[in-house]
C-alpha cells in the first residue's frame, strides 16, 4: 500500500485485491535501455505529433527518460495534481480497471515489454501504462473526463459473455508477451478471442462504454481531421502505431457517441480512429451515453439488463432507497413498467450508498421483494406524505392498513415502522402479519417474516455492483492466470548493460568501451541495443566507432533483427541520413 499519497489510502478495500507490488530491484539493466530507448524515440515524435499536454505531463508526474519510474516516486509527484497511481497484474476486469479511475488512481501494469516487443505490446505494460497515459491527466480537463469516465463505468452493467472475453484477451496478451509461447499456442488463445467475439450477442453497457474508453483513454486523437494531434495512452506508448496512425490509410472519423458501436481488437492496429476537437467534448459525448443507461434511465429496461446480467446489481427508487443483490424476476402493470421485482440471496437496502441500519444481509440475507408503483386513493408519491398526511390515510403505526397498487397488487398488514430520509421523505414502510397478492399470485405472506415495502413510484437507477460495497462484498473477480515475468536474457548480457548504464551515469571509473564491444561481438551479435548505447557515449576512439557502426550498417543492409528500429536509434544520434 503506497501511503504517501491520499488518493490511494482512500481506495476502498475491494479494489485492494488487485493492487501487486512494484518490485523496483527486478527490473534489469536490459529493461531500463528498453524503457530509454522507447522514451527517447517518443518524446522526439511526440513534440510534433502528440498534444502539448505529453510533454508537459512527463515533467508534471515525475516520470523521465533514463530510467523505469519508481511508482512510489511517481505517488509523491501525483499527489500534486490530485492523482494516484498502483501496479497491478496485467489486464483487471474493466469495471475494476474504471472503479480505479473513479477514485482518481491509474492502474499501472507492473512489467515492462521484451525488447523484441518493444515498438508494441498487446499486454499492458509500465511503458503503456506510465508513459502513456500518465501525462495527458497532467491537463486538468482531460483529468475530470478520466474521473468521470470511471465513475459511470464502473457502473456499467455486464452481460454474461463480457467477462469470458475478458479473460480470453488477458490469457491472449500473456501468451503473445511471453517468449517461450509457441505459435500454436498463440494460434489458439487467438481462436477462442474470434469465437467469443462471434458469440456475444447484443452489445452489453459495459462492452459499449469500453469501447468509447478505447477510442478515446486508448487510442483517441485530438484536433482537426487533417492535423491531428495523438493523446491515446495505446498510440502514445506504440513507436509503430503511433506514427502508422496518421497515415492516410487509417481512415479518421469525428468522434461522436457512434463509437460506441465500434468493437476492437488488440492484437492489431486499429483500422479507424476517432477525433474528438477538444478535451471537453469528450465529456460531452460521455454524458451523452450515460443518458442511455440503466444508471440514469433505470425502469423497465434497465431492471431487465441487471436480471441478464445474473450479477450483482442496484436498483434505485424514485425514494432514494437502494436495493443491491442478484435480481432474478419481476412483474410488469398494464403500461409495461415495473409493478414487483425481487432479488435472490444476500441483499441490502441503501440510501446514498449507505446501508439502512438494521437491512443488511443479516435481514435479508435470502433475497427481497416489493412492489413499486402508483397507489389508489394517494393524490401524489406516497414518498412524499408526512407522517400526519399517512394518519389521515389510515397508515398508522401499531394499525392493520391496506394498500392498493394501480398495477392490481393488494398489501394488506399491520404497520410497524415508518423510515425516513433527514428530508423527511419516505423511504421504507415495515409490517406485521403481511400478504402481498397479484390477483391469487402469492407475493407474500405473513409465514415469510416480517414485510419490508421500499417506497418508490418507480425504478429511476439501475447500475452494475452493490451500493455499499462494504455492507455487501460480492467477491470482485480476480483471473486466476497470473503474469509471470520470465527472463529472456542471460546474466552476463545484462552485466554488459549495466556496465553501459553505471558509466553513462557516472558511477563507474574502470569502465572499458573496448572490453564491453568485443564481448558483445562475440558472445551476442544479434544484440543490437546496447551497441546504440555505446554510440552514444560519444566514443572518441574513432576505431571502435566505426566498428560499432559498420556493424549495425550491416544489420540494416542484411535486414537482421529489428533493422528500422536500428535506423531509428541512429537518426537519433545523428549517425543515420
Amino acid at each position: 500500500m503506497i501511503m504517501n499519497n491520499s488518493c490511494v489510502r482512500n481506495l476502498p478495500k475491494h479494489l485492494l485485491k488487485y493492487i501487486v507490488n512494484q518490485n523496483y530491484a527486478e527490473y534489469t539493466s536490459i529493461d531500463h535501455a528498453v524503457w530509454r530507448y522507447i522514451l527517447r524515440q517518443s518524446y522526439k515524435f511526440h513534440s510534433i505529433h502528440a498534444h502539448h499536454s505529453y510533454l508537459e505531463g512527463l515533467k508534471k508526474t515525475g516520470i523521465n527518460i533514463e530510467s523505469i519510474p519508481n511508482i512510489l516516486e511517481m505517488n509523491e509527484i501525483l499527489a500534486k495534481i490530485g492523482w494516484g497511481a498502483v501496479c497491478v497484474d496485467g489486464f483487471i476486469p474493466p469495471s475494476a480497471f474504471m472503479e480505479f479511475q473513479a477514485y482518481k488512481v491509474l492502474v499501472i501494469a507492473a512489467d515492462i515489454r521484451f525488447i523484441n516487443h518493444i515498438e508494441y505490446t498487446p499486454a499492458p505494460d509500465i511503458v503503456h501504462e506510465a508513459a502513456g497515459h500518465a501525462p495527458i491527466i497532467a491537463n486538468a480537463e482531460y483529468a475530470e473526463y478520466l474521473r468521470l469516465f470511471g465513475e459511470i463505468g464502473c457502473k456499467a452493467i455486464s452481460s454474461k459473455r463480457d467477462n469470458d472475453l475478458y479473460e480470453a484477451i488477458r490469457f491472449l496478451s500473456i501468451l503473445k508477451e511471453n517468449p517461450n509461447s509457441s505459435l500454436q499456442e498463440v494460434e489458439e488463445a487467438n481462436s477462442k478471442v474470434i469465437e467469443i467475439q462471434k458469440d456475444m450477442g447484443e452489445m452489453s453497457e459495459m462492452a459499449k462504454i469500453r469501447n468509447l474508453h478505447w477510442w478515446t483513454v486508448e487510442y483517441g486523437l485530438i484536433g482537426e481531421i487533417g492535423n491531428p494531434k495523438i493523446y491515446g495512452a495505446g498510440l502514445l506508448s506504440s513507436l509503430s502505431e503511433s506514427k502508422n496512425c496518421l497515415n492516410k490509410s487509417v481512415k479518421k472519423i469525428p468522434y461522436s457517441i457512434k463509437a460506441a458501436d465500434f468493437a476492437f481488437d488488440i492484437t492489431s492496429q486499429q483500422p479507424q480512429l476517432f477525433i474528438t476537437p477538444d478535451f471537453n467534448y469528450l465529456t460531452v459525448v460521455l454524458n451523452e451515453f450515460a443518458n442511455s443507461m440503466a444508471l440514469r434511465k433505470g425502469g423497465t429496461d434497465g431492471l431487465i439488463k441487471a436480471i441478464e446480467s445474473e450479477s450483482l446489481a442496484t436498483v434505485e427508487l424514485t425514494s432514494g432507497i437502494q436495493i443491491s443483490g442478484i435480481f432474478t424476476d419481476f412483474i410488469k402493470d398494464a403500461d409495461g413498467e415495473v409493478a414487483w421485482f425481487k432479488t435472490s440471496g444476500r441483499s441490502i437496502l441503501c440510501e446514498r450508498e449507505q446501508l439502512l441500519i438494521g437491512h443488511g444481509i443479516d435481514k435479508h440475507g435470502d433475497g427481497f421483494s416489493t412492489p413499486v408503483g402508483k397507489l389508489f386513493g394517494f393524490e401524489k408519491s406516497l414518498e412524499n406524505y408526512s407522517i400526519e398526511e399517512l394518519d389521515a390515510k389510515g397508515l398508522i403505526i401499531g394499525k392493520y392498513c391496506e394498500l392498493k397498487f394501480k398495477s392490481g397488487i393488494v398489501l394488506n398488514g399491520k404497520l410497524s415502522l415508518i423510515r425516513l430520509n433527514k428530508f423527511g421523505k419516505i423511504l421504507l414502510l415495515s409490517f406485521e402479519d403481511c400478504n402481498v397478492n397479484l390477483n391469487k399470485k402469492i407475493l407474500f405472506k405473513p409465514e415469510w417474516g416480517n414485510f419490508d415495502l421500499a417506497v418508490g413510484d418507480r425504478i429511476c437507477s439501475v447500475f452494475a455492483g452493490s451500493a455499499d460495497k462494504v455492507e455487501l462484498n460480492v467477491e470482485l473477480y480476480v483471473s486466476p492466470t497470473l503474469t509471470n515475468r520470465i527472463s529472456s536474457v542471460d546474466y552476463p548480457l545484462q552485466t554488459l548493460y549495466q556496465s553501459v548504464r553505471d558509466f553513462r551515469e557516472g558511477r563507474s571509473t574502470n569502465f572499458s568501451i573496448g572490453k564491453v564491444f568485443n564481448q558483445l561481438k562475440i558472445n551476442y551479435p544479434q544484440d543490437w541495443l546496447l551497441s546504440l548505447e555505446l554510440l552514444e557515449l560519444n566514443i572518441e576512439n574513432s576505431l571502435f566507432k566505426t566498428e560499432i557502426l559498420d556493424g549495425l550498417i550491416n544489420k540494416i543492409k542484411h535486414k537482421v533483427v529489428d533493422y528500422q528500429l536500428i535506423i531509428n536509434g541512429l537518426k537519433l544520434i545523428n549517425l543515420y541520413d
